[in-house]
């Protein structure tokens, strides 16, 4: 297929270079990023989208996402698909739908789980929000960059599955830590510890697969002075979409709003900034009860 690719950062350049590896033929564009491998530089978001039968994208917020939307929907063809893999808030999704449906596209939401080592792995997953149609077409993409598709229904149903998923994330990451913190005052191995809570009613993928702990379960960035799978300030992003759709929609979430501030303090007031989210750990475990 003709491919776009619109936004080459740290995620969205493997993803469009597993697409052109894959044999699809890709036209890239970022204002600052190099375009990887095997993708042909276009002058221009515009010029990358004009012949494309799929466009995606993978941009930092959703006022970014509506700017580039204003500038490829005139130049794609109808007929096209616009498929959005960006992390943005609802509204924005739902705004660029409707923008692309009024020009005859298709537009999907489709942000992904998996970070940077999902991306060059080819094994992210997909949340999907959209018509059939375009799920239809999209797929064999997604199949490509990741190894599960999740359509979860109409235009931003993507991405209030992913900031759903991601506030659950937040905030059993933060339990996470401060039960290591706690089992470390108490005087129990962490390893024990985790033993335990791997098999018992604590579990969590926090626990068990992303362990922040260094040296227990599964490797994670743990292991590797908590450089970032998936950056701190990331989910503070993620975190706050979260609380933005909340206050939208009148939900009560006290547990996602504290996770929100908590990440807002490491990140903005601590040394959080580029660390992984699972940084946490040692930061309670240098704390006293306040």
């Amino acid at each position: 297929m003709n491919l776009a690719f619109i936004g080459l950062g740290n995620m969205g350049a493997p993803m469009a270079g597993n697409l052109a590896r894959a044999g699809h033929h890709v036209a890239g564009f970022d204002p600052a990023a190099p375009v990887p491998d095997g993708v042909r530089h276009a002058p221009g978001a515009a010029e990358a989208a004009r012949d494309a039968e799929v466009v995606l994208t993978m941009l930092p917020d959703g006022a970014i996402l509506r700017a580039v939307a204003a500038q490829i929907l005139p130049a794609m063809r109808p007929g096209a698909v616009l498929c959005d893999c960006s992390t943005v808030d609802v509204d924005s999704a739902r705004a660029v739908a409707a923008e692309a449906a009024a020009a005859g596209i298709d537009a999907l939401d489709a942000p992904v789980s998996g970070g940077t080592v999902g991306a060059a792995a080819g094994t992210l997953t997909f949340m999907v929000g959209g018509s059939d149609a375009g799920v239809a077409t999209v797929t064999p993409l997604l199949d490509i960059m990741g190894q599960r598709v999740v359509h979860c229904g109409g235009a931003g149903a993507g991405q209030a599955a992913k900031i759903c998923n991601n506030m659950i994330l937040g905030v059993t990451m933060i339990a996470t830590c401060e039960a290591f913190a706690l089992a470390d005052r108490l005087g129990l191995d962490r390893a024990r510890l985790y033993d335990v809570v791997s098999t018992s009613s604590g579990q969590s993928w926090s626990a068990t697969s992303y362990c922040p702990a260094p040296g227990v379960g599964p490797q994670s960035p743990a292991d590797n002075g908590y450089r970032p799978g998936f950056a701190a300030e990331l989910m503070l992003k993620d975190l706050r979409l979260s609380q933005q759709a909340a206050e939208a929609v009148d939900a009560d979430t006290p547990m996602g709003a504290r996770a929100a501030e908590l990440y807002a303090q490491f990140v903005e007031s601590e040394d959080g900034r580029g660390r992984d989210f699972s940084a946490m750990l040692p930061r309670f475990t240098s704390r006293r009860r306040a």
